[in-house]
């Protein structure tokens, strides 16, 4: 099985490398749907005869031009926002602002998303976006926020992305048109084309030298002595490149927009470039993850980068760039203010002639110049923050389930040496999962997140995405815990709302005295290849036609039970029924041979790192009683527990527990016969 795990993850990688190698999936390079004249008539409001052209210099987009002049503009949310969707695919919006920098229209023309694909109508997404037209983009965001239109319930993230690349491609479109003025600082908008030269001279780049002439006497007691001459010890500059006319020209259209983008909120982009003699990388960052040459001081604050900020330059794009050795781009944390001075410093040493070592400081500093900056604006709040703080509630209800599930499972062996306790403590948490977690809180994984995971790996992840849904963030934070701890068990057999729904149907069926199937071993076992079949055809299939993939993972009834509630066309909602009918007679029989989910979570299973249930010698052999109980047949015949199947359900270590029910423990509390005493013969 271990091997048959690694085998599916290199057939996933597999495909996930020969789909990029063939340019299937978003990249940079993917080209914005252009507005044809129906379209831009029908989201300006105006009438034929119109022109369209096409704009490429800073903010992209097109410029529309009827009978009275200029109509206004449309902007690509893909093209401007990088709007990517829970699918790890575009989410492309075509949004249209007026020369007043009023939204006068929105239309969806490209996605992959699973809810805006089966299940919310055409005529939803249609409504939705028009709630945008007349947005003021001029006025403050806190003024108009509460005109525009909310999210849809049932499509958190696909509608939240819509809505925040809507707001954010408009007023970049907007701001780069010079129709309103974003601020935020830095001004990262505004564009001129510029040479080496421009860039010392408004200080985009600040400068510090140490020639070789100077080192030689510097260094003059080294053990390895420095020839003095004309050249250079260390040139160093340094600078921001989160302006576009500082980093754009610099590092090239692409480059830039790749190292611009890939920033946090709150981060910046530290360039230094360097040349001579002396490296201001070193090698020593290899080994222990830090630059320990390069340190940034501001105030009090001193920082050396790390390697996870690091990002190695080629090459310079800007004409007149003189010959440098060394480029290198860092992220910068938060705790670094861009605008307020700071000096880039690197520390030379050479060992001395006594052993001592022989150190000095090049040093670079830098101040933001007017020319980049823009006065702070009142911006509004990242969708995902603002999720996290109206989710309050349901955070603390996830929170505090999550918690719960943690300290029994910690608690383990106590509460299966009580069969009542556990028993009743199941059934209750199950119940919690399905009606608050599942039916209240939208809190069912399905295989479709896994899928657009493993897209946004490959197309660029963002954190941002994923933090749209607290609830969900949370589930499979949790659940990457636990798949190290405790396996796969962990969500399928305590906080999965469709598997509680089966186990407590069928919790139901015994007590009503419906006799259970018992599925023969052979047959068990060769009906696990459906849902392993399943979850690579879904995944293989995803790279082909993200479309037809979320067709195929209809197979997961999750979304018509748990999350739309049984609110569907009457296929899906037969589907389901047959499941359950089904789960009456076998439990869960769902989760054990259909769900693509399970099998998901089954294969980075088989790595975790304790091995929390117990067996005896005596298991299998003896006694086959948990095999036979098990929930899901995780069993086999000589005792072992397949954690590849098993939902760590306890049943199994509570009958091991129990002196009512294991034969081993029964045996053991029989009185023993004491044996009659010998008897002497006398002589």
């Amino acid at each position: 099985m271990f091997r048959t795990g690694v085998l599916l993850i290199f057939l996933l990688v597999s495909l996930a490398m020969s789909a990029s190698a063939q340019g299937v999936g978003p990249s940079a390079s993917d080209p914005a749907t252009a507005p044809d004249r129906a379209m831009a008539e029908t989201l300006l409001g105006i009438s034929p005869p119109i022109t369209i052209e096409r704009v490429s210099e800073g903010v992209p987009g097109w410029s529309v031009q009827d009978a009275r002049g200029l109509a206004g503009y449309i902007g690509s949310t893909w093209e401007i926002a990088a709007s990517v969707g829970y699918s790890g695919r575009p989410l492309e919006v075509l949004v249209a602002i007026s020369p007043e920098a009023v939204i006068t229209g929105a239309k969806l023309v490209r996605h992959n998303e699973p809810v805006l694909t089966l299940g919310i109508s055409d005529a939803d997404i249609a409504q939705y976006v028009s709630g945008f037209a007349g947005h003021d983009l001029r006025k403050p965001f806190t003024e108009v926020e509460a005109g525009l239109p909310d999210v849809i319930s049932r499509a958190t993230v696909s509608t939240g992305v819509i809505r925040d690349g809507i707001l954010r491609s408009a007023r970049t479109l907007a701001a780069g048109r010079g129709l309103i003025d974003i601020g935020g600082g830095i001004d990262r908008l505004t564009w001129h084309p510029a040479v080496w030269g421009d860039l010392i001279e408004t200080g985009g780049l600040a400068e510090g030298r140490l020639s070789m002439q100077d080192a030689a006497q510097v260094f003059a007691k080294a053990k390895v002595a420095i020839p003095p001459s004309d050249g250079d010890f260390l040139h160093l500059w340094a600078g921001l490149a989160d302006p576009p006319t500082v980093g754009q020209n610099l590092l090239g259209q692409q480059e830039y927009t790749a190292a611009i983008g890939g920033l946090d909120p709150g981060q910046t982009a530290l360039l230094v470039i360097s040349s001579g003699l002396y490296s201001h990388r070193g090698t020593g960052w290899r080994r222990s993850g830090v630059f320990d040459r390069l340190t940034l001081v501001q105030g009090d604050t001193r920082l050396q980068p790390s390697a996870e900020s690091y990002h190695m330059v080629k090459r310079l794009r800007i004409e007149g760039a003189p010959e440098v050795k060394e480029i290198s781009l860092f992220q910068l944390p938060s705790d670094i203010d861009p605008l307020l001075p700071f000096t880039v410093e690197v520390r030379a040493t050479r060992p001395g002639e006594n052993g001592e070592e022989i150190a000095t400081v090049i040093k670079a500093d830098y101040t933001l110049p007017g020319a980049y900056r823009t006065a702070p604006p009142a911006e509004p709040e990242p969708l995902w923050r603002r999720a996290w703080q109206e989710d309050k509630l349901s955070i603390a209800i996830t929170g505090a389930m999550l918690v719960a599930l943690t300290l029994l499972f910690l608690a383990q062996e106590w509460v299966t040496h009580r069969p009542k306790l556990w028993r009743g403590l199941r059934l209750s948490f199950l119940a919690v999962t399905l009606v608050v977690l599942g039916w209240g809180l939208g809190g069912q994984l399905s295989i479709v997140q896994v899928v657009a995971f493993l897209h946004s790996l490959l197309n660029g992840f963002r954190w941002e995405t994923f933090l749209i849904e607290p609830v969900i963030f949370l589930l499979w934070g949790f659940v990457a815990l636990g798949l190290l701890f405790w396996g796969r068990g962990v969500y399928c057999g305590w906080l999965c709302p469709f598997g509680a729904l089966q186990e407590l149907l069928n919790a139901a069926a015994v007590k009503l005295h419906i006799k259970q199937i018992a599925v023969p071993q052979a047959l068990h076992e060769r009906l696990w290849i459906l849902k392993y079949t399943a979850f690579v055809g879904i995944v293989a299939l995803s790279f082909y036609s993200m479309h037809d993939a979320l067709v195929v993972a209809e197979v997961e009834p999750f979304k018509t039970a748990i999350s739309m509630r049984m609110l569907r066309a009457w296929p899906f909602v037969l589907f389901v029924v047959v499941l359950l009918v089904a789960g009456l007679f076998i439990e869960r029989f769902y989760c054990r041979y259909l769900c693509p989910l399970g099998a998901a979570l089954a294969i980075p299973s088989k790595f975790k790192i304790f091995d929390w249930l117990h067996r005896r010698p005596q298991c299998g052999r003896e006694c086959r009683l948990c095999e036979r109980k098990c929930t899901v047949g995780a069993i086999d015949p000589v005792g072992r527990i397949n954690p590849n199947e098993c939902i760590l359900c306890l049943r199994c270590q509570v009958i091991m527990n129990d002196d009512a029910q294991c034969p081993v423990l029964k045996r053991r509390a029989r009185p023993q016969t004491p044996a009659a005493p010998a008897q002497t013969s006398q002589s």
